[in-house]
Parts: structure tokens; sequence; C-alpha cells
């Protein structure tokens, strides 16, 4: 056998073939499960500051948005009651939460071998672990910010699909529309992917028309958005928004970083009581160096690639990220967001600023996967061995970055168990009889069976009934009002102890008194005392308003197809990418099997 023919028969081996999917995919799917680990150890719901789970949700109006309070959870809360009716709403937010940061960590290393080549699997492995082992993915946990993982997951895989659009290469739209579908499960999602997509599809070059991907790409980011716009525009709600939580939820500061070096380093979230307690000492600074220098070792290499647009796009995107959470910080970025809550119709959805310090993961995890090489090159000559060295060293570092993300983020993501009374209110309560109200006052709750922190009444989300509740968070230094003003008006009736016809000329129909929290109860005793009361026990009473009725409520059929144009969409794109593996898969098996026909028909001649 000639020289030659045996260095060809050595460059095809079968086995190390699935390394480059397989390692990565393996890989992001062992640090979920060290991240979510409580998770998968006992039965329960996630009960945790803005996440609620429970066994079974309903299609109530405010599910669909058509409450006077913004559509901030929709399509979320549609998508559970529909998907609860088949499967406990516990196993399916884990389910849901899993596949988020898999996809996450995945995508990463999708996005590194795309634009990217030949950077090899330990380079992928890197970008996996910044990807999910990270200070936004620990305090949006801990805030309960579960579906807006599914946004941030969504991103490296929306960006891939973009580049395959301007590639023209087969199965692009496709795989966009699902992503984008996929980030469409909050508001924010959608806007996080669907503004990073179109940056990526804005920059010249490619081989489609710039304005041809434009248009397409625009008209799927709002036929994604089509359950929150539709919802907004038939309620109303949420156009205005109290200026008071600009500052109560702008980026914060953490020990001894400043805004800008919090936000740099994927952490600053308002909430000073969401985040891992390592944020919370010196570690912080610490932990910031080390994951900005695992950063930074790859930043020069990327430079060197600045003629390739999308890299440059996803370097704009993210310079703008910080600039921008870390600006509206400042004295005039508060007065200018101040304005835009009151004169400018929906600009409270973007005043959580944080939340867009996800739009850096795409550049940090290929300025990781990068570095690995970069360090390669300057310091060891030896590409097999080497690589691996640094990106094991690289990982640690992460890691090591932020220990307490382990174990569901030091013990506090875990499942809670409801006591068996809210299963008896729930079977009571009827969504033909009128909406419900609830005692004491207040979205917050403090259980014992759900631990220290204050978690969102699981209420909306447990009864047939919409729960009329006025969105006011309570927040360090007062309090930032809601829109649900209907809701105001009965919760004040109550602590009156007001007459119960004044509640049934309201539609309300139930009065549910949830015991063991903290809250304020006026005095609601006396409306109570004209009540029937159904059912009382140590967790929870349920008295019923006589003569209540359901209300009508305008356009809930339209909200309904919006949503299900939404989930078109998702399923249009997810059959499409299937097609086209498919359509791919079997062209490349008909191709190999030309050619051995050839070869076989020439060494018969």
């Amino acid at each position: 056998m000639s020289t030659q023919g045996l260095h060809r028969h050595r460059a095809t081996p079968r086995a190390p073939a699935l390394a480059p999917t397989f390692v990565p995919a393996v890989w992001s799917l062992v640090l979920t499960v060290v991240v979510l680990g409580p998770m998968f150890t006992s039965p329960g719901y996630l009960l945790l500051r803005d996440a609620v789970s429970t066994p079974r949700s309903y299609l109530t109006d405010s599910a669909l948005g058509l409450s006077d309070a913004a559509a901030r959870a929709v399509p979320q809360d549609a998508l559970l009651a529909w998907v609860t009716t088949v499967v406990d709403g516990g196993v399916a937010v884990t389910v849901l939460l899993t596949a988020s940061l898999w996809a996450a960590g995945f995508g990463a290393a999708r996005l590194v071998s795309v634009l990217l080549p030949g950077s090899g699997v330990p380079a992928q492995v890197t970008a996996v672990t910044v990807a999910i082992w990270n200070p936004y993915v620990g305090e949006r946990l801990l805030q309960g910010h579960w579906s807006l993982l599914a946004g941030y997951a969504a991103l490296p895989w929306a960006i891939c699909a973009a580049v395959a659009v301007r590639r023209r290469a087969g199965g692009g739209w496709w795989a966009l529309a699902f992503w984008l579908g996929v980030a469409g499960l909050t508001p924010t999602g959608v806007l996080l992917a669907g503004v990073t997509a179109v940056v990526v599809l804005a920059m010249p070059g490619g081989r489609v028309s710039r304005v041809g991907r434009l248009v397409g790409a625009a008209a799927l980011t709002v036929a994604v958005s089509a359950p929150w716009l539709v919802a907004t525009a038939l309620s109303g709600g949420g156009t205005e928004a109290d200026p008071a939580g600009v500052s109560a939820f702008a980026a914060r500061a953490e020990p001894l970083l400043g805004t800008i070096g919090s936000v740099a380093g994927l952490g600053g979230i308002w909430n000073a009581d969401a985040v891992p307690g390592s944020r919370t000492t010196p570690w912080a600074l610490i932990g910031t160096v080390l994951l900005l220098l695992v950063v930074a070792c790859g930043l020069p290499a990327l430079w060197r690639r600045r003629r390739n647009p999308v890299i440059v796009a996803l370097a704009v995107v993210a310079v703008v990220a910080v600039l921008g959470t870390t600006l509206g910080a400042t004295a005039p970025g508060l007065r200018f967001g101040e304005w835009a809550m009151v004169n400018v119709p929906g600009a409270g959805l973007l005043r959580d600023t944080q939340k867009w310090v996800a739009l850096l993961m795409p550049l940090y995890v290929l300025a990781a996967a990068a570095g690995v090489g970069a360090l390669r090159q300057h310091f060891t000559p030896d590409r097999a061995r080497s690589d691996i060295a640094w990106a094991a060293l690289s990982v640690v570092a992460v890691v090591g970055a932020l220990p307490d993300l382990a174990w569901g983020v030091g013990g506090q993501v875990r499942p809670v168990r409801y006591p068996e009374g809210w299963q008896q209110v729930a079977s009571i309560v009827t969504a033909g009889e009128g909406d419900a109200a609830v005692l004491p006052t207040g979205m917050f709750r403090r259980f014992d069976y759900s631990g220290p922190v204050a978690v969102l009444d699981p209420a909306p989300r447990m009864l047939r009934a919409d729960v009329l509740q006025t969105g006011t968070l309570i927040v360090e230094g007062g309090a930032v009002e809601g829109e649900g003003a209907r809701a105001v008006d009965v919760e004040r009736l109550l602590l009156d102890g007001s007459d119960p016809s004044e509640l049934t000329a309201r539609g309300v129909g139930w009065v549910v008194v949830e015991h063991g929290t903290p809250g304020d109860h006026g005095r609601s005793e006396e409306t109570l005392d004209m009540l029937t009361q159904v059912y009382s026990d140590d967790d929870l009473a349920l008295y019923q308003v006589d003569g209540a009725w359901a209300r009508e409520t305008t356009g809930r059929n339209v909200a309904i197809l919006a949503h299900l144009l939404l989930m078109l969409v998702v399923a249009a794109g997810a059959t499409g990418m299937l097609a086209t593996r498919l359509h791919t898969r079997v062209s490349e098996l008909l191709r190999a099997l030309a050619g051995r026909l050839r070869r076989d028909s020439r060494k018969q001649a």
C-alpha cells in the first residue's frame, strides 16, 4: 500500500465523527443537570419569586393577556394552560427549563462551529460552559424568570439560522421561524432573538437580498409576537407604566465592580436578593475578572476576523447592550426612562434593563472558544493535547468564578409541595360564576412551604376563574404601581369591609383567603361575614359571592387565534427543519451509493 493511500485511509476514521456534536451536547446536559439538580430529586413545583408552576393551569383571560394589566406572562401562561391538560405542571416547567439551559449550551457550541469553523471540540466545550455557567443564568433562575431563559437559549440558534439565510443554506428560514417562536415564550425573549437576528441579517454581504431577508425576519418576529401584541391592542394593558419602575429595575452595581463591571460580567440584576451568594462578596470581583479573562483571550482572534460581518454585528450588539444598560442606571438615563414610561406606549417592557445583558452571550462564547486556540498558538505547539488542556483550564476558571451556581444555585432553586387545600379550592372554583379576589392584598406571599423569600401568589395559575390582582410590586425603597385598575377597586372594597353587592356588581364571585402569609386584610372580615364560606382549613378559606356572573371578554377568540399563529410558526419551522435534514441525509446517501456503484462498475470493467 502506498504512503498516500495509507494517509487517505487514516484520514477518514468512523468512530470520532460523532465527537463534534456528541461531546458538546453531553457536556451541556451535564452542566444543566448540575445547575438544576434539586429539580430532579423530588416531585414538586417551582415556586420562587416570579416563577409559579402549579399542577394545572387554565386558559383564563389573564393567561391570554386580556386583563387591564400588562401582558408580561403571554404566551407563557397560555402554553402552560394547554400543556397541563396532559402533563403535570411541575413536570412541564422542569422539562422546559432543562431544555432551555441545555439548548443554550449546545447552541453556543453550534454557533462556534458555524462562525469559527475548525476551532475544535475543546473550544466548543468552553463555549458551552460560558453560556450556561454565568451570573445571568444564576440571577434569572433566582428571580424565577425560567421562561426568559428560553429566549436566552434561542439566541445562538437564531444567529445560526440568520447566517444560514445569509448563505442561502437549506432550512435557514425554517430554523429562524422555529427559534424565534421558541424565544416568543415571552415578549422579552422574542425581542432578544429578533433584534439580534435582524442586526445579523442587516449586515452587508450574503447571497440573499438584504431587503428580502430583513422583510422576512421582521414578518416572522411580528408573527411570533402576535399573542402579546394582540393582547395589548385588545385590552390596552401596560400601555403606560409607573415611572418609579425605572429606578427600581435599573441594573445594580455589585461589590467592588460598579455598574459597568457588573453588567460586563453578566450580572447586576436589580434585585439584590436574587443573586448567588458569591456575588454579594468581594468574590464578585474575582469571579468577574476570571470570566472576562477567559473572554479576553479570544478577542484578538475575533478582531482578526473583523471582515466577517456577522462577528462585527455580534460585537456591536454586545457593546450597545453594555453601554445601554449601564447608561440606563445613570441619572440622565433614569430621567429618560421615566419620561418614556409616561409618553411611550409599551415602554414598560424595557424597564428591567439588565435583561438585555443576555445580548453579550453570543460574543462571549465566541471569544472564549477562540481563546482556546489563541492560548495554544502562543504557549504550546501540540494542538491535540494543548487544546484540551487550555479548554479545561478555561472551564475551571468559568466554573470557579461562580461556584455556587451548582445544585440549584446553592439549593435555592428547588421544587415545593402545595398543601392539599389548594387542590380542594381549585376543584370548587368555577369559571362561570365570576372572578376571584384574594386576601391578603398584593401579589406576593411568604408561605412556610415555599421558603423564606417572597413568591408570586399561585392563585392566578391555580384557579379556573380569573384572579384580580393589581400588579403592584413592592421593591426596596417603595412600590411600583401596577396597571390593574379593576383589581385596585375590588381590593379597596374588601379592605373597607363593603357590602357584598358591591363585589357582585364588579363581577367578583369568589374570595380566597390565604392564611400564614403577611399582608393587609383591612376590615375585610366585615365583608367575609356576609358571604357563604364553602371551604376552610389551616391554609386557605374560600367564600362565594352570591349573584355574580361571568363577564363577557371582548376579543377572546382573536387572542386565541394569535396564540395559534405562534404555534403554527413553531410547528412549521420544526417540520421544515426536519424535512430539510431528511432531504440532505437522503441526498448524501444517494450520492454515496452512486459513487459506490461507479467504483464497482470500474472494477468490473
